[in-house]
């Protein structure tokens, strides 16, 4: 009986490990997200990535400090020296009695061009030894137009299984009902800060209820915002258009396959009747060794999802930004007529 307690205990935290909650919000640090603004804004236009730290506390992240990777070049040696560093950087804040559990990473972007190959390859490997972690977005172009742009992002389950499977083939894809919305989910974001750090922010605030910030709203030179957006999306449109000649490549090298192996089945039923009736055993109406039979490989469509799902994110951003831009324009023109 004495051994029937711990395995008991055992298969319980199991079961409850194996249920655990999905992650639906990441609760951040306000300190982390001045930290994120300020090194990515320090190096932009160039991309730069960091580290966030944490726990993982039921159904909600939390990230409370960050660190940045060094800029570095593509070089194996480099690499090294970089993973080195993130090592001894997490080994010197438990040092300090500081969080140094990894929950995911930061990363700027440039007009919201996130949506990429290597950042599904980056959640991947991450997969591998966190399973809930999340990439914090930050685009600086964006959010020069008033608006923070900071995202909480993960990949879906569905996505995430036949992704492993390496199969993106149209009827895998209808199979799992995966479309090119369910590539990336969104998770909200908390902001949080501890009640002497927002009592300290009341007492800096002003008495007058308009600040600078405010009038930067008003703004109106958002050409140059939108000249790039609409740069990005044509970019976007022409690697979708190899894209489709892709498939439209390998559909007319199915139907020309087809073709020849129906003609090939032909002959080789006419060649059967002649042996048949010349008392001879038929041929097989199949031959995998022949060409004609050897399968065609379809191309893959994540190429084109992730295509597709930026095209939508540049489209939003566009309609955003020219909203703003419409209410900008009649608020100057009333004031100019008062």
């Amino acid at each position: 009986m004495a051994n029937a307690v711990p395995r008991s205990f055992l298969q319980v935290a199991a079961k409850e490990e194996a249920v655990a909650p999905p992650v639906r919000a990441v609760q951040i640090e306000g300190l982390v997200i001045l930290k994120i603004i300020k090194h990515c804004k320090e190096f932009s236009p160039a991309l730069v990535t960091g580290q966030l730290l944490g726990l993982d506390v039921g159904s909600v992240l939390e990230v409370t400090n960050c660190f940045p990777f060094p800029v570095r070049e593509e070089d194996e040696e480099l690499e090294a020296e970089g993973a080195n560093y993130q090592l001894e950087m997490m080994r010197c804040l438990r040092e300090v009695n500081v969080d140094n559990n990894t929950v995911g990473w930061y990363q700027s972007t440039l007009f919201g061009s996130f949506q990429t190959v290597e950042l599904i390859e980056t959640f991947m490997n991450y997969q591998e030894n966190i399973k809930r972690c999340v990439c914090i977005v930050y685009d600086p172009s964006r959010s020069d137009q008033g608006v923070l742009a900071l995202k909480a992002l993960k990949l879906s389950d569905s996505f995430m299984e036949l992704y492993k499977s390496n199969n993106f083939t149209g009827e895998k894809l209808r199979e799992k009902n995966l479309s090119w919305v369910d590539i990336f989910e969104e998770i909200p974001i908390k902001v949080s800060n501890s009640a002497l750090i927002s009592a300290f922010m009341t007492e800096l605030e002003p008495d007058t209820p308009v600040t600078q910030c405010d009038y930067e709203r008003l703004q109106l030179s958002t050409n140059p915002y939108l000249e790039r957006n609409l740069e990005f999306l044509i970019e976007c449109m022409d690697d979708l258009s190899m894209e489709q000649q892709k498939f439209q490549f390998y559909y007319r090298n199915l139907s020309r396959q087809q073709a020849q192996q129906q003609a090939w089945l032909q002959k080789r039923r006419a060649e059967n009747m002649s042996r048949k009736a010349a008392g001879e055993e038929p041929l097989p109406e199949e031959d995998p060794s022949n060409p004609v039979f050897k399968p065609i490989p379809e191309p893959s469509r994540l190429d084109s999802f992730l295509i597709t799902n930026q095209i939508a994110n540049y489209c939003n951003q566009i309609n955003g930004v020219a909203g703003q831009s419409f209410s900008r324009l009649y608020l100057m023109k009333a004031l100019h007529e008062n």
